[in-house]
């Protein structure tokens, strides 16, 4: 992908990184000149100083030929301002944003913009940390409200449809690797020994879920 990222603090240059290490084409905006000291060393990557608004510094970016694009500055206004340049001006594909108030979610989700809200999302990773410490996610979705669990099928499962384990609107069996091999279950499909499912759960719903792969241990 050619990605551009603005906003070149820890998290800009992090995620600037891991993406120069996958290959991707990476550009990153700030606009102090600076900042571009934190960026690793990689062909892949090019700093441009400037507002993440601007048109002139986009355009110098390439941002017509962008495939994703992403503002975490320290500005909850800039961010929005960039996003909604990059969405609604140049026809971004991806664009995701990151805020610092909560409150100001609502915004982005009405201008169909993703955004990662670094105190709502801290705070509810540390609760379920806490609360469900067996049931680390794999990935999150939106604000933490849904998660994918993989776990281990219980003995006392095995034998019984994978469908027994849903609950509509909570829990769902997305997947399974059996034998080393991933496969998408079907609707008549049984847990065998060893299977390693994956669960779409609400966060809501975790304490269901744990119920259900603890109920052999008694706990």
């Amino acid at each position: 992908m050619k990605v551009i990222v603005v906003g070149c603090g820890r998290v800009g240059s992090t995620l600037a990184g891991l993406l120069a290490t996958e290959g991707h084409d990476v550009r990153v905006v700030d606009r102090r000149p600076k900042a571009a000291r934190r960026l690793p060393d990689s062909p892949h990557i090019r700093f441009h100083e400037g507002n993440g608004y601007s048109r002139a510094v986009l355009q110098a970016a390439g941002i017509e030929h962008t495939d994703a694009f992403v503002a975490v500055t320290s500005g909850d206004n800039s961010n929005i301002v960039c996003a909604r340049t990059a969405k609604e001006t140049y026809r971004v594909p991806i664009v995701v944003a990151r805020i610092y108030d909560p409150r100001r979610a609502d915004i982005y989700r009405e201008l169909g913009i993703p955004s990662i809200a670094s105190v709502r999302w801290t705070v509810h990773q540390i609760h379920q940390m806490l609360l469900h410490r067996h049931l680390g996610p794999e990935l999150t979705f939106g604000n933490g409200e849904t998660l994918l669990i993989r776990s281990e099928v219980p003995a006392y499962l095995i034998g019984r449809r994978l469908t027994e384990f849903d609950v509509d609107g909570e829990i769902r069996v997305v997947e399974v690797t059996r034998a080393g091999r991933s496969l998408i279950p079907a609707h008549s499909a049984s847990a065998q020994e060893g299977d390693l499912v994956t669960f779409a759960v609400a966060a809501t719903a975790l304490g269901r879920l744990r119920g259900f792969l603890d109920k052999e241990l008694g706990t």
